[in-house]
């Protein structure tokens, strides 16, 4: 028996566009949960004074997509799926 390889399953343009949002979307939730969590927040002593704080919020984006691109807590995934059902329907 001889197993052939796999092929990629082309995706739409829409799917892709679908799936961008939705990673974007956790993202965003993500680093809103990493604010709440106090990540990025200026240290009492020795802290980088106002520049910290502005600049605080890039990091935690930054953070939050390179674990939304990672997979994240599949909200990405779910949400894209019922993006999906709706626009199929």
């Amino acid at each position: 028996m001889e197993i052939s390889p796999t092929r990629p399953v082309p995706v739409s343009v829409q799917d892709q566009s679908l799936r961008k949002a939705a990673q974007e979307l956790e993202a965003n939730f993500l680093a809103e949960m990493l604010k709440a969590a106090g990540i990025g927040k200026t240290p009492e002593a020795f802290g980088g004074g106002a520049g910290e704080d502005q600049f605080a919020s890039f990091m935690r984006l930054e953070q939050a997509k390179q674990m939304a691109a990672q997979g994240g807590i599949g909200l990405a995934e779910s949400l894209f799926h019922a993006l999906k059902e709706r626009i199929d329907e």
